[in-house]
């Protein structure tokens, strides 16, 4: 997708809108989730659910090389991630995330 794109909520009726996706991993939030505010990424069937301003693991695990990926990548975004946290919680369209680079 084109970055800045922004994605609707029922363009997705199938899962949460996807954010990013570099690398084969597929990074997301739901409109409803819970705090802290966090992200959920995914790759070859492993989940992790990490939050934006710790980068903490919240739940599940990533093959190291692949976390460490995430969290760079998380790391240098925070402030998009942030915005789309806020963007979910009054349920109105996400922004595309630039992947990693």
């Amino acid at each position: 997708m084109i970055t800045g794109q922004r994605l609707r909520r029922h363009d997705h009726p199938a899962g949460p809108p996807s954010i990013s996706h570099f690398l084969g991993i597929s990074i997301w939030m739901y409109h409803t989730d819970h705090a802290p505010p966090h992200f959920h990424a995914r790759y070859s069937g492993q989940e992790a659910v990490i939050a934006i301003d710790s980068l903490q693991v919240l739940n599940g695990e990533l093959p190291p090389r692949v976390m460490a990926s995430v969290l760079e990548w998380a790391s240098r975004r925070r402030d998009e991630l942030r915005l789309n946290w806020d963007l979910a919680r009054r349920g109105l369209p996400l922004n595309q995330v630039p992947p990693l680079e």
